[in-house]
């Protein structure tokens, strides 16, 4: 293989084991703009620099990208859930993570459109659930109640609704400038009293 050949052959690969990581960087960005509905994968290859069909490769349709977003983000959930410290904390950092991370937002909640079955989507969605489960067992259940699955329920819907209204900018003038997540402290020491840690 002649030099230029080999030097053309190792951008190709180089380029190709990039390119999942560029498309979806790419799609996050659409998303986080415009909106799930705005994404095309023609655009992102042309965003990408690579052909209209290269993305297919790795995603299929757009479909298949929106359940990668999605098992991407449960997984970055999972991992933010798993670092806190009780309940109260396992929340704020729902909230962060929505703050922070929120055109996956967007796509986690959204089922049509995604591939229910998706192993990865399954499997991400299965660990950030364990995670908040996990966080609900350090509340006593005296003062959560002897139903874990309704306290856990329960959790997940302030965390959730709260965040949902501070990405849609719906809590901009009851928040205004204080924090979020201390607002959200505050929240949750008015439901679950002995959340605190």
């Amino acid at each position: 293989m002649s030099p230029s050949k080999s030097a053309s052959a190792d951008r190709r690969s180089y380029h190709h084991g990039d390119l999942r990581r560029a498309v979806l960087s790419a799609a996050l960005d659409v998303i986080a703009s415009d909106g799930p509905g705005a994404l095309s994968l023609r655009d992102l290859a042309r965003r990408a620099g690579v052909s209209h069909a290269a993305p297919a490769h790795h995603f299929k349709d757009r479909t298949g990208l929106l359940t990668a977003i999605a098992a991407e983000g449960f997984a970055l959930l999972a991992d933010t859930l798993g670092e806190a410290s009780g309940l109260r904390e396992a929340g704020v950092r729902y909230v962060r993570f929505a703050r922070e991370h929120p055109a996956h937002f967007q796509v986690m909640f959204g089922p049509e459109l995604l591939r229910a079955k998706d192993l990865e989507l399954t499997t991400a969605r299965a660990l950030a659930a364990d995670a908040l489960s996990q966080a609900v067992a350090t509340v006593d259940p005296g003062d959560r109640g002897p139903d874990a699955r309704l306290a856990g329920i329960a959790a997940w819907s302030l965390a959730h609704g709260y965040a949902t209204l501070l990405l849609g900018h719906n809590l901009d003038g009851q928040v205004g400038a204080e924090d979020p997540e201390e607002t959200f402290r505050a929240l949750t020491a008015m439901l679950f009293h002995s959340a605190a840690d």
